[in-house]
């Protein structure tokens, strides 16, 4: 892979043999910015699951304390009462066959997408197109709900989706270069309490097998995983 002249020289500031504190990997993040625009921090795991077993297979969702950084566009499948929930709450857009069938056209300015449970027997219907992009609602996401107005604002304030891939990893945004330090390490213990809590009762070994940090265009910072584990155990 080509790699530009700036990003070699912030990675000459990372040590690959080492392993980070926390703090330590944050101060260190913040010296890897090399572009003008706000980059996004990135936490990348390794799990030691087996994503093809159904009771290893990692998905939720987490409210991170200091948000994203990110406007995130919602849209809401919904009707009547609910549909004035979601709109009264924030969503940037609610519809039901309307909303459906410019999807079927091509539509897809948002970022996220809810739904209430009556809606699904139609939003199951796009799931070659949602599907594919990440944003078919689920129940086990959170994404699927009658609590619409509460999804909606809590997505909009920093709720986010993780889910682990086929290859059992997990690459996830928990914030923005300009955030303070604590702020990123808050965001941080946050989503990896949830991994921890989310362990399978079957999973055998070392579930947690490496830790990242990043920004979007600088190398990876490896965190020291016990030291880690124990300060987000501390917070649950």
């Amino acid at each position: 892979m080509f790699r530009g002249k700036r990003y070699k020289k912030v990675a000459k500031l990372v040590d690959d043999k080492k392993v980070y504190e926390i703090s330590e990997a944050i101060n260190l993040l913040k010296k890897l910015k090399s572009t003008k625009f706000d980059e996004t921090v990135e936490i990348a795991m390794k799990l030691g699951v087996d994503p093809k077993q159904a009771d290893q297979y990692i998905r939720g969702t987490v409210s991170l304390p200091a948000g994203t950084g990110k406007i995130v566009r919602v849209l809401v499948f919904a009707k009547g009462e609910k549909a004035n929930e979601a709109q009264d709450a924030g969503a940037d857009f609610v519809g039901d066959d309307d909303i459906i069938e410019k999807i079927k056209g091509g539509w897809l300015d948002f970022d996220l997408a809810l739904a209430t449970p009556d809606m699904m027997g139609s939003v199951g219907k796009l799931g070659k197109i949602l599907g594919t992009k990440g944003l078919m609602p689920n129940p086990k996401s959170g994404t699927v709900t009658n609590d619409i107005g509460k999804a909606v604002k809590e997505f909009k304030a920093g709720r986010i989706e993780y889910r682990v891939t086929k290859f059992a990893d997990m690459n996830v945004p928990i914030g923005k270069s300009s955030f303070s330090n604590d702020d990123i390490e808050k965001n941080l213990l946050v989503f990896l309490g949830a991994i921890i809590k989310a362990k399978p009762a079957s999973v055998k070994g070392a579930y947690i097998q490496s830790i990242s940090l990043s920004l979007t265009m600088s190398p990876g910072v490896h965190l020291d995983i016990n030291k880690a584990v124990a300060l987000a155990s501390k917070i649950q």
